[in-house]
């Protein structure tokens, strides 16, 4: 199993290491802008290559860059579609810091038919259509690849949690989303506007990777995530 694996520039002080799960259909050609962007704030990314018919073989190397010691905390999940609930999945029972799940995919997603219907479903940005139409490795119709899971839950007691998901996403829909993740105890949802399936990836990939790096810097600063930027408050709340 190969992990691909972007660093912080050289010189700068690594602020933390993100694992990133991919998603059905997905390479690491798909996360290159991604792990890019994480990695020019300093923060270590690793990908892991994910196959649904060997779950086993994902845990053990998500298990190994959690106990390498050349990788700094804190250290994070980062899952999209198939990957966000496998995310999901082992954060209960692995000592990660924290969560990011993207646009899960649960039990009873939307398929698709065509090429064409992938692709809108996938994302609107144009860059990562032509990323995903020229990746030879990139498996075509995986959206319709069945799920292991029967149900997932999405919280981790103790862990805090960030919820992405697209207001637009036609594969698991906001209302399924939301019914999954509820009210649940350390968890923080974000909608993103207009946004598909793919959301790390999609036309606002710009502000969802900021929104993750606010969430990051906020739980490096502790598990209840205090604000990094806030509001002043007013001479009459004083």
């Amino acid at each position: 199993m190969t992990v691909t694996a972007w660093n912080e520039p050289a010189g700068g002080t690594p602020r933390g290491t993100l694992i990133v799960l991919p998603g059905r259909g997905e390479t690491a050609a798909s996360y290159e802008r991604f792990g890019r962007r994480l990695s020019a704030d300093a923060w270590r990314v690793r990908l892991v290559p994910v196959d649904l018919d060997d779950l086993d073989s994902a845990r053990v190397q998500v298990e190994k860059l959690l106990v390498d010691e050349s990788l700094p905390a804190p250290k994070v999940l980062v899952g999209a579609d198939s990957g966000a609930a496998l995310a999901a999945v082992l954060a209960p029972v692995l000592p990660v810091d924290g969560v990011v799940v993207a646009g899960i995919a649960l039990p009873g997603s939307t398929g698709v038919d065509t090429w064409e219907e992938e692709v809108e479903a996938r994302t609107a940005c144009p860059v990562h259509r032509r990323v995903i139409a020229e990746d030879d490795g990139f498996t075509r119709g995986g959206l319709n690849q069945p799920l292991p899971w029967t149900s997932v839950e999405v919280a981790a007691p103790g862990k805090p949690v960030l919820v992405l998901h697209g207001s637009s996403d036609p594969v698991t829909s906001p209302t399924e989303a939301l019914a999954v993740y509820g009210g649940a105890p350390g968890v923080r949802v974000r909608l993103v506007s207009g946004g598909r399936h793919d959301v790390l990836n999609d036309a606002s990939h710009r502000s969802v990777a900021a929104t993750i790096v606010l969430f990051l810097e906020s739980l490096k600063l502790g598990p209840e995530l205090p604000d990094v930027v806030s509001e002043p408050v007013s001479s009459a709340a004083r």
